[in-house]
């Protein structure tokens, strides 16, 4: 059996949860490719124009992977905490998918700590659909989640030590599924690094603090995920020369904070880049080249200032 996962959306959290966990239980994964102009031409055919753009580059790579696996893998996601919320994206995933691909047999699992599904219950569900024992899923599990975290703490130690580094230090927020996708984060990310920036992400983040950090900035907002941005953003905003809002329109949650971060953040340069359909990578540049600018002339005039 061949399970096929879209790499788009939470798998930019969860990849190495999911393809741990399946290997573990001996089954082969195949992930999409990289999201080209192709993924994003596919995804627009099955999604409305008002859908963001995040979800159209998502059903673009789950088109990609029909008849390259006998399942695709496709998580429901509604609460990770029981007193907030995820997107509706989230939660409506698995039900979109499987109205517009009727004919393609699905594997999910659901994961709702508010009404008491957590996500040990979602994989041992899932588990149970691919006719494993409970014990064996058990162990798959269990292994499959100290591998995740290990390799996020390692991301996180190495995060730490490009913060010592003696260079511009610029730091992309945003949701993982933004920064680390080709199409959307990537032109940003390549050109920071061409220019010699030390490029640093806010999921690179230990989210065990997300709740003392978030308060700085927010003690209202209740979407997980966009939590764990802010208190990010915060913990690292004294620690960088620059911060960069990556976004995809039109995300609701993401405006709404964004907006928050514009207004509350005041001491460290600070822009937002939406990324739409029609973006220009020239157009793109030209930001981050200005901003690039106003960051150097910002340090070499405290330079000048602690000189006298």
């Amino acid at each position: 059996m061949v399970i096929g996962i879209p790499r788009a959306l939470l798998y930019y959290r969860y990849n190495t949860l999911w393809e741990s966990f399946f290997h573990e239980l001996g089954f082969q994964t195949v992930t999409s490719g990289i999201t080209n102009q192709s993924i994003l031409e596919q995804g627009r055919i099955f999604v409305v124009d008002e859908a963001c753009l995040s979800m159209k580059i998502f059903m673009g790579h789950v088109a990609s992977l029909i008849g390259k696996c006998d399942y695709l893998f496709i998580p429901r996601i509604e609460s990770l905490d029981p007193h907030e919320k995820v997107c509706t994206n989230f939660m409506a995933l698995y039900d979109l998918v499987h109205n517009l691909f009727p004919d393609v047999a699905l594997l999910s699992y659901n994961i709702d700590v508010k009404h008491h599904d957590g996500e040990l219950l979602a994989f041992l569900n899932l588990g149970k659909q691919l006719g494993k024992s409970k014990l064996e899923v058990l162990r798959a599990y269990q292994k499959a989640k100290e591998i995740e975290e290990q390799k996020h703490l390692n991301l996180i130690d190495y995060q730490k030590v490009l913060l010592k580094q003696d260079q511009l230090k610029i730091l992309l927020v945003g949701h993982a599924y933004n920064l680390h996708d080709k199409l959307i984060g990537g032109p940003i990310s390549d050109y920071l690094k061409k220019e010699q920036v030390c490029v640093l992400y806010s999921d690179r983040y230990d989210r065990n603090r997300t709740d003392e950090d978030v308060d700085h900035l927010s003690k209202d907002i209740y979407w997980t995920f966009n939590r764990e941005v802010l208190a990010s953003l915060w913990y690292h905003h004294k620690k960088v020369d620059g911060i960069i809002l990556v976004t995809t329109f039109p995300c609701g949650p993401d405006s709404l904070a964004n907006e928050m971060c514009l207004r509350k953040i005041k001491d460290v340069p600070i822009t937002n880049i939406i990324i739409d359909e029609l973006n220009s990578e020239a157009g793109l540049i030209t930001r981050l080249e200005s901003f690039i600018d106003i960051i150097k002339e910002r340090k070499a005039s405290r330079y000048e200032t602690r000189s006298r």
